[in-house]
């Protein structure tokens, strides 16, 4: 693999507080399903939902995994999670540090 394979994936995944996060870091990561999970406190998140504005503080996750591992995680997500329908959004990760790409193949490798 080279650092422009995206094979690599950053997925972005927001909780209602910071426990929640944790949670979810933890799990994902000691479950081989993430390599590491960055938690960024207190983002605003601003949204319509079920017909009406809402604007909450939320912890944002910022988790790294592989293309293979990506569905898996995500229904961990939907698992874990306390929100209806929680964000979880996969980009490819083109480019980037060869190294740290190898790293995050070899963290969730099966």
């Amino acid at each position: 693999m080279s650092p422009s394979d995206p094979d690599v994936r950053v997925v972005l995944v927001t909780a209602p507080d910071a426990e929640v996060a944790s949670g979810l870091a933890r799990a994902l990561v000691d479950e081989r399903l993430a390599a590491c999970a960055n938690l960024v406190p207190t983002v605003r998140s601003i949204y319509r939902w079920e017909g009406a504005l809402q604007e909450d503080d939320e912890v944002l996750l910022v988790i790294k995994t592989t293309a293979a591992k990506t569905p898996a995680l995500s229904e961990r997500v939907k698992a874990l999670h306390p929100y209806d329908l929680p964000e979880v959004l996969a980009l490819p990760a083109a480019g980037g540090s060869e190294a740290y790409l190898d790293w995050v193949r070899s963290e969730v490798a099966p």
